[in-house]
């Protein structure tokens, strides 16, 4: 009885290629069209076929691959779990002998193009960024895909750049689901408004439009009165929020389109009007959690940071390994965080696990 085919021999018969020539395609050796090399990766995925990994590494590691990471540094918040997605995918595929050169700014827009430039200049070969200023980064990136270097965004985007892909939860989306659960909270008529962070940042400025037009259209003659632009500044969010609580006193709910929702909640409490005052806001950290369990915070509309930053590393990699080419976009679903699930998200979690760490190793 003939030996039945499998690996690289199955995928070659399939095909109806050589084996060399499925051995260029899975490796990125060699001149090979692009109609093949998408053939032959497409039967592999059908029979579920992986490349051998140390075979692959040493291709990989002589051409001393390296990926560049931009995106701002932010303890506790959103960027915080995105740059632990990336981190832990770059540990994950170490042994392919794929460098990664880290350039973290201290917050979105602010010196990105600099850092950006600063990469393309070392020698990378693809570059993962968080575009918090796109029209100064636009230029930067379709230039550096004109030198072959592959720029994947993640959470924000550069639109009219020739990047390769972005990996995001829809913004519009995001900003509609908050505009629809608002438009039912609160009663017809209502007065509401957002805290964004930056309006040229095209992931806030999409949300806040998505939450305009969807919370007129669920609340029957509710209007958006204020859109503030906090600048992810703390104390300019909290002082534009108080103002604003002043301002409208009649205020019955805000959606907080930026990361940062703790200064709205205090300026919410310094009014007396926590609880009161239905608060949307997005994403994720332990320190909202007090605010969930007191009412202050209402609902949340989560961006899976962590499992972005994943994906925006794993299209990179096999893009750089298996010349596999890149989703136009990657477009996640958003979660509704509420009081009575927060406890199953990955980042309360996490900070459960430190607490339990911490108190276990007290008794020691």
């Amino acid at each position: 009885m003939a030996k039945e085919k499998s690996g690289i021999h199955l995928i070659a018969e399939m095909a109806s290629v050589s084996i060399g020539t499925v051995d260029r395609a899975l490796h990125g050796r060699g001149e090979i069209k692009e109609s093949t090399r998408q053939r032959i990766l497409q039967v592999a995925r059908q029979i579920g076929y992986t490349p051998n990994l140390v075979a692959r590494a040493l291709s990989v590691a002589k051409s001393n691959t390296r990926v560049g990471v931009c995106m701002p540094r932010e303890i506790h918040f959103f960027y915080d779990q995105l740059w632990n997605g990336v981190l832990e995918e770059a540990r994950r595929v170490g042994q392919l002998g794929i460098q990664f050169v880290n350039r973290p700014i201290e917050a979105l827009g602010e010196g990105d193009t600099g850092a950006f430039t600063e990469l393309v200049e070392s020698g990378v070969h693809g570059i993962i960024l968080a575009a918090g200023n796109p029209k100064g980064l636009t230029p930067l990136i379709n230039d550096a895909e004109e030198k072959g270097i592959r720029v994947v965004c993640v959470s924000t985007d550069a639109p009219e750049s020739r990047r390769s892909s972005i990996v995001c939860v829809e913004p519009l989306l995001n900003g509609s689901l908050a505009g629809e659960l608002m438009g039912k909270l609160v009663p017809r008529g209502s007065k509401v408004a957002v805290v964004a962070g930056m309006l040229t940042t095209e992931d806030h400025r999409k949300k806040t439009d998505g939450f305009v037009e969807t919370f007129r259209r669920h609340c029957v003659g509710g209007k958006t009165v204020s859109v503030i632009e906090g600048h992810e500044d703390e104390d300019e969010s909290f002082q534009k929020t108080f103002e604003l609580l002043r301002r409208v006193p009649s205020l019955a709910g805000i959606y907080v389109n930026t990361v940062n929702c703790l200064p709205v909640c205090r300026a919410l409490m310094a009014r007396g009007l926590a609880g009161k005052v239905k608060l949307i806001a997005t994403d994720l950290f332990p320190e909202m959690s007090p605010y969930f369990q007191k009412g202050t915070i209402t609902a949340s509309i989560y961006q899976q940071p962590y499992r972005q930053a994943q994906i925006a590393v794993r299209l990179m990699v096999d893009n750089l390994t298996n010349k596999t080419h890149f989703p136009p976009a990657v477009c996640l679903s958003p979660g509704l965080v509420m009081s009575s699930n927060l406890h199953l998200f990955r980042e309360m979690r996490l900070a459960d696990s430190k607490q339990l760490d911490n108190s276990t190793q007290g008794l020691l």
